[in-house]
């Protein structure tokens, strides 16, 4: 078919345009995961009527609610789109936004004329996990965590490349727990055999992470509380502490011991309740 040579170099410079929009689309996610920055994608799969952006549309959002990338609607969209962005890194969850946009007082503040759908899916860092010691449960922990993507920092002494291939960091100055950044998102286990096991207990209380478990006898975890309520830590902090930690498997090995600490960690992680699914969904085989 013939074509004009102005269609010509116009569809030419078109599919350029739409290349390098495309191009910089992939490596600004790529930026943003290598940081491990939190951030959303929001896509526009449905329009009816007067809607300035298409389907395919996308734009990314930061989590200060800041557009890094594309559009997705002007005035009308942008600040219910950026809403919706910012909810679904807090939860974690995606979702698909209704817009319409000729209800000046229903629909989004300004009678733009037609609806729109836009899909929001959060992009959010590994959460960490900070093992503390060695051994075989703390090398299956490392393993299992980096399955389920975690982050894993070893803090040991003894901890070798070998022993942990699948950490992400190794730090083996003797027990220097004042390197690591343990913050509110950080998962901490502790199976140093003892070793200094109440200061690395009490560092990470003050991090406010959302799991601690320490891998000891019945007797040592006694003394290590008592250690901490002498030392000032509050009865409410130390029930923070997972001892022994783990979901009830009636493991014995390592291996079985490492799985149900994953275990519990994946489910406060991800707020479920620990019971068997069949219960959960009520299914029965009569």
């Amino acid at each position: 078919m013939f074509l004009p040579l102005k269609v010509k170099i116009c569809l030419v410079v078109t599919a350029k345009i739409i290349k390098k929009m495309s191009d910089e689309y992939f490596q600004k996610i790529s930026e943003l995961n290598a940081a491990e920055i939190p951030f959303a994608v929001a896509t526009v799969i449905k329009i009816t009527g007067s809607v300035s952006a298409k389907p395919g549309a996308k734009s990314i959002i930061n989590d200060k609610g800041e557009t890094l990338f594309g559009w997705v609607g002007g005035g009308c969209a942008e600040e219910a789109v950026r809403e919706a962005s910012l909810e679904s890194m807090r939860d974690g969850e995606t979702r698909i936004v209704p817009l319409d946009l000729d209800d000046e007082i229903l629909g989004v503040g300004m009678p733009c004329g037609g609806t729109m759908e836009v899909y929001v899916e959060p992009y959010l860092p590994r959460p960490e996990l900070i093992i503390v010691g060695h051994g075989r449960i703390a090398e299956i922990l490392a393993q299992l965590a980096h399955t389920v993507h975690f982050s894993v920092t070893v803090n040991d002494s003894g901890a070798t490349r070998e022993a942990f291939p699948m950490a992400d960091q190794l730090i083996t100055s003797d027990l220097d727990f004042s390197q690591l950044i343990v913050g509110p998102k950080t998962y901490v286990v502790v199976v140093t055999q003892h070793k200094g096991d109440q200061h690395s207990i009490k560092k990470a209380l003050e991090g406010k992470g959302p799991y601690i478990g320490l891998v000891a006898s019945t007797k040592r975890a006694k003394l290590v509380f008592e250690y901490l309520l002498d030392e000032g830590v509050a009865p409410e902090e130390l029930k923070r502490v997972h001892s022994p930690a783990g979901l009830d498997f009636a493991g014995t090995t390592p291996e079985e011991i490492a799985l149900s600490i994953v275990s519990e960690m994946v489910t406060i992680r991800r707020g479920g309740s620990g019971k068997p699914m069949m219960k959960i969904k009520k299914v029965s085989p009569v």
